[in-house]
């Protein structure tokens, strides 16, 4: 079965991908779809409505089953920061390593036991018969005081899971305990439900 994959992020539409082909889904980009999503307007104050925005535009322009997801750092130090403005964080076209060095800015000064955080996705599926999941995952961790490691993207380099960085763990390792990792499993778990 093919579902659309309601992102223009190449890395997050490799690790959706990776994590749905097992269970026989065919996560397709637009582009591969032979769409242009236009870019939605994420006017939601949670993940879960981000996702659900993004999902629903993705299916009333193709049609298709559509899976788009919202996800982000939260950090405790920042008052939750940057949150739902995660992919936004440090101007509009903000690099990772700047949108990084921004973070690390902010939590200069921040003790080790006072550094943690989440990341957060939401994911939210529109099936073709109007049914509509959503499923969230949170991975709980801290923030490093300088980046490591050459993997992943985003916050991956400064988001430590335990004494490592998300940004040097496998694929396989990062999928198994990731936020985005979780909530798919739970997508997962729904669909196999519906799907039988």
């Amino acid at each position: 079965m093919k579902f659309i994959i309601a992102t223009n992020n190449q890395k997050k539409l490799k690790e959706l991908e990776r994590i749905l082909n097992p269970l026989g889904i065919s996560a397709v980009s637009a582009r591969e779809a032979g769409v242009s999503l236009d870019d939605v307007e994420e006017t939601g104050t949670t993940f879960a409505e981000n996702a659900c925005i993004k999902a629903e535009a993705a299916f009333k322009k193709t049609g298709m089953p559509s899976v788009a997801d919202d996800s982000g750092l939260c950090v405790d130090a920042l008052d939750g920061r940057p949150g739902v403005f995660s992919a936004r964080y440090g101007g509009e076209n903000a690099t990772d390593e700047e949108k990084n060095t921004k973070l690390l800015s902010e939590m200069k000064g921040v003790s080790k036991e006072k550094r943690t955080a989440r990341f957060t996705c939401a994911v939210c599926c529109i099936l073709p018969d109007g049914r509509k999941i959503e499923v969230e995952g949170n991975c709980e961790g801290s923030i490093a005081l300088r980046p490591s490691g050459n993997g992943g993207f985003g916050y991956d380099p400064i988001f430590l899971y335990g004494d490592k960085s998300y940004a040097l763990l496998s694929d396989a390792e990062k999928d198994s305990i990731s936020h985005r990792g979780q909530a798919l499993r739970k997508l997962k778990a729904e669909l196999e439900k519906i799907l039988k």
